[in-house]
């Protein structure tokens, strides 16, 4: 008896031993193909490179170091090599292209091909996922393998804001390093913004004694109205600066890694910092004295450039071509968005350039801006890049388009032919939170979870072939209005941005969630060792109705594998002696519901989802759009405005929105029904163009055909009214007996006078109708 047990031991222990680890690369390589055996890395290993040069010795010097970080010991480099080795070849490679590559592991020997440097550093990165993350002493062992592997897009970005809160040079390079390790090639700097100048340009000092320090009254989330410049120079100590020897230090750092830094020096607007130091080349230099106030986001403030004045261009060209001297990047991003135009209306210089140009508005003085800033930037054979409203008043001939406000922008620009960089709010913002706010730190809103920046599909459906080509890739964007610390930057940013590295490298039809999932879990446990800040999974239950043949039913969902679900009607918290949820369930009548999840059967610490239906006679009935709903606000789909869920003051849930247009919307309620009113929810949001209806109609019919209208009720809340709310717009009359109901919210049509979107289309948000 204990022979056998001893002999089943020892076959134990030799599969255990002689078990193929998984090779858990992300992003996912075109084509991996896993061999028995492994490559022994030791110190007998030698590196030899086919060809001498700069850039593949970099690329090899940045190999030895990380391996000695793992191993403590440096592995040779020769010209010949002989016996166990690891070989890295620049040759032609066919069938790839420029950050393409070929390797192949034995147990002999690991060969690295590609064309360029950048394919031999994108298989070393390959090379160092399957070794560990930290100096542990353990045998160190790459699994054999062939791989051929190249990336989908060229475009593989993300963007660290550092004018809201200022980060060392030393932390923007781990930054960097994140970006190289999961084969992102394209670090946006946002350098320059109203919250602070971070560059420094030697001809105009004042940008960083003055515009790169404020007085730290941030006070709470978005209050901008709390910065100084200079009201007190004693006290404008928090901010910083870059010089541009560090820039260049920078520059090189991220080149070695293959990493590209395109700059951004924000233009027309959201210039208040610089303004701030250089008053003149605003549209009020006299109206105001900075040096008494410091207040620079006050009403009597314009934030924008003169577009009027020659001066003001002669100061941005200084800027950039200093700009242009430290950065070698193709693409020179000038920013363009959220332009408060107010100043260009009320601006002399402004309308006597409007005039002189032939323009017929500020839209197309915008437009005369980007055009003559892009072509300085031509004749310094660079390109421009801004964010979608440069859009506005006509595009620049040779413009790229980087789309933030969903996908609209992106694709116009697109099918004019200009090329494309997505980067849409949703999911690409890595500012909102990616779990439950309750548990999560502080964000700035909304809500883009690791799951679904996984499923984010770069090309639009709305592309045909050629225009798609226009598409260079993504990227995603860390404003940071709430994150002032670099362990906050870490944790915004994993493992998000290796799901969107995944989604720029890896061929559609290669993206798998589970696979990705059961990837993630040896990078998470590398996070940990490092000791670096990273969300430990979305543990949030969505809690979404579903109306199927005039049922109202709920579903019950969380991106968590091991997750289990347990939930309550009855209003008390779930535990695991709760109803465990397996499928939709209907509900019959007002209640609530609350889901929490379970992990190896311990519940997820944390206050439960919470969500309260209430049922009425529209609810779960067939509902039809007059005119579509926005694409970008699809709540729960067709059926949200008869779905039992109210809207918040959460723009980003349960709305569907209409964006210059109105709503009109039908219900067929079935059979003939006595009912004595009618009413439509509906959001106000002034900071994010979201109006109330000017007025809402209510009209029924026995036949769909003929409607009869029972009211029509005005809104009587100032649009210039910017605490977000909800209003129920609600029609009483005497109860009487209809089949159909139409509604008609009518949209404000324009953004007032005095908001920055002035004249641009406004948005109408609406839900839940409700008849009784």
């Amino acid at each position: 008896m204990k022979q056998g047990f001893m002999i089943s031991v020892c076959v134990w222990i030799a599969c255990v031993l002689n078990a193929q680890p998984r090779v858990h690369i992300i992003p996912q390589p075109a084509d991996l193909q896993q061999r028995e055996g492994a490559f022994l890395l030791d110190q007998s290993v030698q590196v030899k490179a086919s060809v001498a040069g700069k850039e593949i010795a970099d690329v090899v010097r940045y190999f030895t170091a990380a391996v000695k970080q793992v191993s403590g010991y440096a592995l040779p480099v020769k010209t010949t090599a002989t016996g166990k080795r690891i070989r890295f070849n620049i040759t032609a490679t066919e069938g790839i292209g420029a950050e393409g590559y070929r390797l192949s592991v034995t147990p002999s020997q690991v060969d690295i091909r590609a064309s360029k440097p950048a394919g031999l550093f994108y298989a070393v990165q390959s090379l160092l996922q399957t070794l560990p993350a930290i100096r542990t002493n353990q045998v160190l062992q790459i699994p054999c393998m062939e791989i051929t592997d190249e990336p989908r897009f060229k475009w593989r970005g993300m963007m660290l804001d550092v004018s809201r809160h200022f980060f060392s040079p030393e932390l923007v390079k781990e930054f960097i390093d994140l970006l190289a390790a999961y084969k992102m090639n394209t670090f946006h700097w946002h350098l320059v913004d109203g919250a602070g100048w971070r560059i420094e340009i030697k001809k105009y000092p004042k940008l960083t004694g003055l515009a790169a320090w404020r007085v730290d009254d941030w006070g709470k989330p978005w209050d901008w109205s709390q910065i100084r410049f200079n009201a007190d120079r004693s006290k404008a100590t928090y901010g910083g600066f870059y010089t541009q020897e560090q820039i260049k230090e920078i520059v090189a750092y991220a080149a070695a890694r293959q990493v590209t830094i395109v700059p951004e020096i924000e233009m027309p607007g959201h210039s208040e910092a610089a303004m701030a130091a250089y008053p003149e080349y605003s549209c009020l230099p006299q109206k105001r004295s900075f040096k008494d106030t410091g207040d620079f986001y006050g009403k009597d403030v314009h934030p924008n450039y003169c577009a009027g004045n020659d001066a003001a261009f002669g100061f941005l060209q200084d800027v950039l071509t200093e700009v242009m001297a430290l950065f070698p990047s193709t693409y020179i991003h000038v920013g363009g968005d959220e332009v408060d135009k107010s100043s260009w209306k009320h601006c002399e210089l402004c309308q006597r350039r409007i005039k002189k140009e032939g323009l017929k508005n500020e839209d197309e003085l915008q437009s005369y801006f980007i055009h003559r800033i892009e072509k300085f930037l031509i004749a310094h054979k660079r390109k421009l890049i801004g964010w979608d409203e440069i859009l506005e008043g006509g595009l620049a001939p040779q413009a790229t388009v980087m789309s933030w406000r969903g996908e609209s922008g992106g694709i116009k620009a697109a099918q004019m032919d200009h090329d494309v960089v997505m980067s849409p709010t949703g999911p690409l913002y890595f500012d909102y939170y990616q779990g439950d706010p309750e548990t999560e730190p502080l964000a700035f809103g909304g809500f883009n979870t690791l799951k679904r920046v996984y499923h984010y599909e770069p090309i639009p459906a709305e592309l045909d072939k050629d225009q798609a080509k226009h598409v260079l890739g993504a990227q995603a964007n860390l404003w940071t209005e709430q994150i002032s610390s670099y362990e906050h930057v870490e944790y915004m940013i994993l493992p998000r941005m290796p799901a969107l590295a995944e989604v720029l490298w890896s061929t559609k039809d290669a993206r798998n969630w589970k696979d990705f999932n059961q990837r993630l879990q040896p990078h998470l446990v590398g996070f940990e060792q490092k000791g670096l800040h990273y969300s430990k999974g979305n543990f949030k239950v969505d809690i979404k109705p579903q109306v199927v043949d005039g049922k109202l039913l709920v579903s019950l969902e969380t991106e968590n594998e091991d997750g289990t679900i347990f939930y309550t009607t009855d209003g008390t918290d779930p535990g695991t002696g709760s109803l465990r949820y397996e499928k939709p369930f209907e509900i019959k009548g007002a209640l609530t519901v609350k889901a929490a999840l379970a992990i190896h059967n311990s519940m997820v610490r944390g206050r439960p989802a919470q969500q309260s239906f209430t049922l009425n006679k529209a609810t779960g009935r067939p509902l039809q759009y007059a005119t579509p709903y926005s694409k970008y606000y699809p709540a729960n789909g067709p059926s949200t405005l008869v779905d039992g869920i109210r809207g918040t003051t959460d723009a980003g849930k349960q709305w569907h929105a209409f964006n210059g247009s109105d709503m009109v919307a039908t219900i067929d309620l079935g059979q003939r029904t006595t009912a004595g009113s009618i009413t439509l929810g509906c959001l106000q949001s002034y900071g994010q163009w979201i109006f109330f209806p000017q007025w809402v109609k209510f009209e029924v019919s026995e036949d769909g055909k003929q409607f009869t209208e029972m009211a029509t009720v005005k809104n009587t809340v100032p649009v210039a009214d910017k605490a977000p709310q909800t209003k129920d717009f609600t029609a009483r009359f005497e109860p009487r007996s209809f089949r159909y109901v139409r509604v008609t919210a009518k949209n404000l049509g324009q953004c007032p006078k005095g908001h920055p979107g002035e004249g641009q289309a406004a948005w109408l948000f609406c839900d839940e109708i409700m008849v009784e």
